[in-house]
């Protein structure tokens, strides 16, 4: 039963809406869907990027989402970021370029600023870009991951960006950084994940960040968590509905998303949590499209307070 009106209240439980943008089906999609973080159910259809890709990342404040990045349709990383508000579907708009072409790039954020950081072109990427959510415009220069890495996940406090796992030269790792969001500079060190591992999904409330599923040469279900404002190694939370890679995350200040991915087949599956509570996730609900490597994000997360 959706969870609505006073009963949002009562069980405390943040309603918002939580958008999935781009993704590979059977070919590289522009399809945003939406859910209600509040309560359970199957996305449904929000509107189309401007650009088909894949592999994106995402970020959003009270009012708008910005997707950033991604491989599009010939294979080419692209920098171009699009930006929608979250109250209406179809309303899709250019936002500005990264300071690189890139894919499979994490964004994280507050309130004001988003951050993308990391990525492909090449080879893998240090670069952390920052956006002022609010001000269309061309990304500037945040500084640099404490090492160059692609396919890793990313989260926030209203303080804090942390960046988790990923991919560096054909080999998975745990690194975990964090960035002070309001103070451009390099990353430092936090801690490791619980499994070395890419292609993982992160979401977070206004304390805690977590990490789920992913791919450590096989696709795996492990959900693990830290407390942003401390620095220390990850915690073992508890498992995904199924083990898949490709997966993207986001969440209310409450409730942690975790949606779509690669199974050996692309996933229309969502999960959900509760971020205070370590436990196994739970079925939420369906994508409108069984598809991997979407950007996500939402107007209600831990960075946003």
């Amino acid at each position: 039963m959706a969870v609505t009106g006073i009963e949002q209240r009562v069980f405390g439980i943040v309603s918002g809406t939580g958008l999935f943008g781009g993704g590979y089906s059977t070919l590289i999609t522009t399809i945003i869907d939406k859910i209600s973080i509040g309560s359970l159910g199957n996305a449904s259809s929000f509107g189309d990027l401007l650009t088909a890709r894949t592999y994106l990342a995402a970020c959003g404040s009270s009012t708008r989402a910005v997707f950033s990045g991604g491989l599009d349709s010939d294979g080419d990383p692209v920098r171009v970021m699009e930006y929608t508000p979250f109250s209406t579907g179809t309303t899709i708009t250019t936002f500005g370029d990264l300071t690189y072409d890139r894919s499979d790039v994490a964004g994280c954020g507050n309130s004001t600023t988003g951050v993308f950081g990391g990525g492909f072109d090449t080879g893998d990427m240090n670069a952390i870009d920052y956006i002022t959510i609010a001000t269309p415009a061309n990304a500037v220069d945040f500084g640099d991951l404490i090492q160059a890495r692609s396919d890793l996940a990313a989260c926030s406090s209203t303080t804090r960006g942390i960046f988790g796992g990923g991919w560096v030269s054909s080999v998975y790792v745990n690194f975990i950084d964090y960035i002070t969001i309001s103070t451009p500079s390099d990353a430092t060190n936090f801690g490791d994940l619980s499994l070395e591992r890419a292609y993982l999904a992160s979401c977070s409330s206004k304390t805690r960040g977590v990490f789920g599923g992913g791919n450590d040469s096989s696709y795996v279900n492990t959900i693990d968590y830290i407390t942003i404002a401390s620095t220390g190694d990850a915690t073992d939370f508890g498992d995904l509905t199924e083990p898949r890679d490709g997966v993207s995350g986001c969440s209310s200040t409450t409730r942690g998303i975790f949606g779509g991915g690669y199974t050996g087949a692309e996933s229309n599956v969502i999960d959900y949590i509760t971020i205070a509570n370590t436990g196994d996730a739970t079925d939420f609900g369906d994508l409108t499209v069984a598809r991997d490597g979407t950007g996500a994000c939402s107007d209600c997360h831990g960075g946003i307070g």
